[in-house]
């Protein structure tokens, strides 16, 4: 990050509030800003436990100097992950649902999301229950496409991008499951290499500190826990706050403005691969009256489907008009606002639809670099903006963590929390959340490590507490149709009450 880059960022945000001021929505912009930021506090207090419970249960850390410690890590971690879950998190809806003209519109879409998620997360933390912030996040989100889809009478599917959809949610599906065995299997395999180590499996001391050896383990797969959940959990701040650039400054914020002339060029280049690919894939498609029949290179047992057909066909028309749009432009900044909404939407529609075909058995290898160059013009986060998130998860990390840590380390297993479950627990979690933000898929920072901890109990030949994995488990199950319902709810009624 250079300061020419800062100087364009902060440009381009003072022309946004300019323009948010001028048309009256100035207030409603930084309202729905603030509450992307409460939503990453809650989320610090709410996961907060995941990092810090092991290490106060077993007294490695007195707790405000673990709770401190990792809020700092939580701080670091939004700045080293990256940007591809943020990413993620935006393409999980069509780029029209929340970046629409009508700016009460976009406001509704906003506040929905935002208001279903803080409600889940701040109830599931009263309680104390170990729930996803990550899963309270996506099921407002889209919740939002359902109650656009709705109110606007159209098929539910249409209101979602449900191929982003589908890869999320298997994410956060497998997860849990993972953390268990990998857990459980990492316990069975340390008892092994460390029989004579007593202390380390035993029942803690009461009063009693650690070995140091067994201190500086805990201690450090809390740090990496909350490096990894800040880098993942951070992102999806990130992804938030974009979402709510997107949608009410689409203007300024829907187009990466440090794309080079280079890029612009390539990204040309890319359309145009694209539809030489999509139009001989279609042409060879078509029998001698010209209708579209099944492709020689698909499935040969799957006829070609009215959805792969139009997906073709509108992958042609899509790939054109990005040529169009970005015809003629040696900078982002060239491009028109009329058409950085339409650029950006095309671009999310584009890589849909070329999914869709893969889907059907069509194999597009040589479209993978032209589809990364393409993206390479929308997917960016200001600085400011990662700033904002990390400030906000740091701390919420440093308040609230008391409830859910007596959650982990007393009531899911029937036995104590020994150190070496405490140490497996969080490096299976570190590790598997520390990889996802690697890839670029959202997973629960709370559900890897409460499984994990599960997982240890079982490995240890213990068992878990029914009642507190029943609770759980509802949990995990029902925080996705919850949020989508009220998401889906509160926009269907705001939009009710507002008539944009």
């Amino acid at each position: 990050m250079n300061l020419s880059s800062l100087q364009t960022e902060f440009d381009l945000l003072y022309s946004g509030f300019a323009l948010a001021s001028g048309n009256g929505t100035l207030a409603l912009l930084l309202l729905a800003l603030l509450i992307a930021c409460a939503f990453e506090f809650i989320n610090g207090f709410h996961d907060t436990a995941n990092a810090v419970a092991t290490v106060i249960y077993t007294r490695s850390l007195k707790p405000w100097t673990a709770v401190l410690w990792s809020g700092i890590c939580n701080f670091i971690g939004v700045f080293i992950g990256g940007i591809s879950v943020a990413m993620g998190i935006v393409k999980l809806l069509p780029a029209d649902v929340l970046a629409s003209n009508n700016t009460s519109l976009s406001l509704i879409a906003v506040f929905s999301m935002l208001l279903s998620s803080c409600i889940w997360n701040l109830g599931t933390w009263y309680f104390g229950i170990p729930a996803s912030s990550s899963h309270a996040l996506i099921g407002g989100i889209l919740g939002v496409g359902v109650g656009h889809a709705i109110s606007n009478g159209n098929t539910i599917s249409s209101g979602v991008n449900w191929t982003k959809t589908s890869e999320v949610g298997l994410s956060l599906l497998i997860s849990p499951l993972l953390g268990f065995l990998l857990a459980a299997l990492g316990l069975v395999l340390l008892k092994a290499m460390t029989r004579n180590s007593n202390r380390l499996h035993s029942p803690q001391i009461p009063g009693k500190t650690p070995p140091i050896p067994i201190r500086i383990a805990l201690i450090g797969t809390s740090t990496g826990v909350s490096l990894a959940h800040g880098s993942n959990d951070g992102q999806k701040g990130v992804g938030l706050m974009m979402m709510i650039l997107i949608a009410l400054l689409p203007a300024q914020f829907s187009l990466n403005p440090s794309v080079s002339s280079e890029k612009i060029a390539q990204a040309i280049l890319s359309a145009r691969q694209i539809e030489i690919t999509v139009a001989s894939l279609s042409e060879s498609s078509r029998n001698e009256k010209g209708i579209l029949i099944r492709n020689a290179h698909a499935n040969p047992e799957k006829p070609l489907s009215e959805k792969t057909q139009k997906a073709m066909e509108k992958s042609l028309v899509l790939s054109a008009q990005i040529q169009d749009d970005l015809k003629g432009a040696s900078s982002t900044a060239d491009v028109t606002e009329e058409k950085r909404l339409r650029l950006h939407s095309n671009i999310v529609q584009l890589e849909s639809g070329l999914s869709t075909l893969e889907r059907a058995g069509y194999a597009l290898p040589d479209t993978k670099k032209a589809r990364k160059a393409l993206f390479s013009i929308i997917e960016y986060a200001p600085f400011w903006v990662i700033v904002l998130i990390a400030i906000s998860l740091g701390l919420g990390t440093m308040i609230g963590w008391r409830r859910v840590v007596e959650t982990i380390g007393e009531k899911i297993g029937t036995s104590e929390l020994t150190y070496a479950q405490g140490a497996v627990a969080q490096s299976v979690a570190m590790s598997m959340i520390g990889v996802s933000a690697l890839v670029g898929v959202p997973v629960s920072t709370t559900h890897c490590l409460s499984s994990g901890v599960a997982g240890t109990m079982i490995g240890a030949g213990s068992s878990v507490r029914g009642s507190t994995i029943k609770t759980i488990l509802m949990a995990w199950v029902l925080t996705l149709p919850v949020t989508l319902g009220l998401s889906a709810g509160f926009y269907l009624l705001f939009r009710t009450l507002i008539h944009p």
